[in-house]
């Protein structure tokens, strides 16, 4: 059992590689009662500002999972700031003893920092982390990934800074210019049911806002932005092997789909169990 969070992708890519389906964390919170049993249990999801989005923090606190080997696999961009041994945290503090942590960089989609065209280019070795942890889930190893002094710091870092903006500072971050069209594709990519089309155009209403940024990235027009600078404005990423779905069946849920199995470069090995 294999449960997701995506923004533009990337974790669901990740997560369609150790079972054929994956469930949508942003679909099953609305479950009851959250109880789960299997085998084994994996969360994958991003990391934003080194640990995973308050919607999987929820989701870890709600439930309760039945299994003798719980993992999580985290993606990352830039660096991940420790986010093996903050979600450890984070599943001891849940109740959770987790089996095994390890994390996987891939192209990071955060715009303030980061230009897409320079991202896409750049070479993460995708295949080669995964054969990995494919390798190691299989053996059911039990391990969490190595945290430096050097990535601690960089949390620490990042707490210091974000500590002096404004608290609901990330709800008021998008922005929704005058080439919106209404189309509505916005609304189906996001996860917490944070922006929506009214009178023909799309509105965000902060307060539940993931920052995932899926919305900006899924944007046809590119007309959702944000209030602060980015690399590129011009450019946009979705995980080349995904794409949006038309459609959603449970509200407040993203709904994603493989764009071509004959593209992807991973070779699937069979789910982890």
């Amino acid at each position: 059992m294999v449960f997701y969070f995506t923004g533009t992708g990337n974790s669901l890519y990740i997560a369609k590689q150790l079972e054929e389906n994956p469930v949508s964390i942003p679909q099953a919170i609305h479950r009851k009662p959250l109880e789960f049993t299997a085998e084994s249990i994996g969360i994958v999801a991003p990391v934003y500002g080194h640990e995973v989005p308050d919607m999987v923090k929820n989701f870890l606190k709600q439930a309760v999972f039945h299994t003798g080997y719980f993992y999580m696999i985290l993606t990352y961009g830039n660096r991940h700031g420790g986010a093996a041994e903050l979600a450890e945290k984070l599943c001891r503090e849940c109740g959770i003893e987790p089996a095994y942590i390890n994390v996987i960089l891939m192209v990071d989609n955060w715009l303030p920092g980061f230009d897409m065209e320079e991202q896409k280019k750049t070479e993460k070795n995708v295949e080669g982390q995964m054969e990995t942890v494919l390798a190691d889930l299989r053996a059911r190893k039990r391990a969490v990934s190595e945290v430096t002094e050097k990535d601690r710091e960089a949390h620490r870092q990042f707490l210091e800074n974000t500590g002096k903006m404004p608290a609901d500072a990330w709800q008021h971050l998008l922005k929704i210019g005058d080439t919106c069209i209404g189309c509505g594709i916005c609304e189906k990519v996001c996860p917490s049911a944070s922006i929506h089309v009214e009178n023909g155009k799309a509105v965000h209403t902060p307060g539940h806002c993931q920052t995932c940024l899926a919305c900006v990235h899924a944007c046809p027009q590119k007309a959702i932005g944000l209030v602060i600078p980015e690399k590129n404005p011009s450019a946009r990423y979705r995980n080349e092997h995904i794409l949006p779905a038309a459609r959603h069946p449970v509200p407040c849920s993203p709904v994603w789909q493989v764009y071509s199995k004959n593209r992807c470069r991973l070779r699937r090995t069979g789910s982890i169990s």
